[in-house]
């Protein structure tokens, strides 16, 4: 009878290790990235909630195997990493390193802040997964805006951490080569009719 209890107890927090590991997709939000403009494009349930400026790469686009171009197309959030970490935490290999360093340092360029690991649901961006492609933080700051990184979408560091609380793993995200305009309509709406979108970050 005892060994039964257990067996129970067992099989019990077996499944509730397995449902938890299991979560549900995030199909509530879209992340929009025009490479163009260099901006992303935040939706919820297909309705504009922010635009932040980015940097793509400075490379241009594609996908090639151990290129440093930033991938089109229909990608998703395969990863998060950097729960809870400070403004400006530096990030080699996904893994805390301890240091902590602040905007445009002189002669600093590593992943900082948060890490949105992408992964390709198309042929044309099938590598990006294994190139290690990403939206992170960038203590380059200064080059938000203009096609700076090696293939990985940058973003400032306050930028990211929204970004990063608000989506989840399973989350699309569409990386075009056109307006954001083109690509997202609530956008043109909110022009066509004067009203700044909301939560935009400039």
């Amino acid at each position: 009878m005892k060994l039964d209890i257990f067996s129970r107890v067992i099989f019990l927090v077996a499944v509730v290790i397995i449902v938890a590991s299991c979560a549900a997709p995030d199909t509530r939000h879209h992340v929009v990235i025009s490479a163009p403009e260099q901006k992303l494009a935040l939706l919820d349930r297909g309705n504009l909630m922010a635009v932040y400026p980015i940097s793509t790469s400075k490379f241009g686009l594609g996908d090639w195997p151990g290129s440093s171009f930033t991938p089109l197309g229909e990608l998703e959030i395969a990863k998060k990493i950097g729960d809870n970490a400070p403004p400006g935490t530096v990030f080699k290999d996904r893994r805390r390193t301890g240091e902590i360093i602040a905007p445009d340092s002189p002669g600093r360029d590593p992943i900082v802040t948060r890490i949105l690991w992408l992964r390709g649901r198309e042929a044309r961006n099938a590598h990006a997964y294994g190139r290690m492609i990403y939206i992170h933080g960038t203590p380059e700051e200064r080059f938000i805006g203009i096609p700076a990184s090696y293939g990985c979408i940058r973003m400032r560091s306050r930028d990211i951490i929204n970004l990063y609380d608000i989506v989840g793993v399973g989350a699309p995200v569409t990386v075009v080569d056109e307006p954001l305009v083109e690509a997202v309509p609530g956008l043109a709406a909110a022009h066509i009719i004067g009203i700044s979108p909301p939560l935009v970050n400039r």
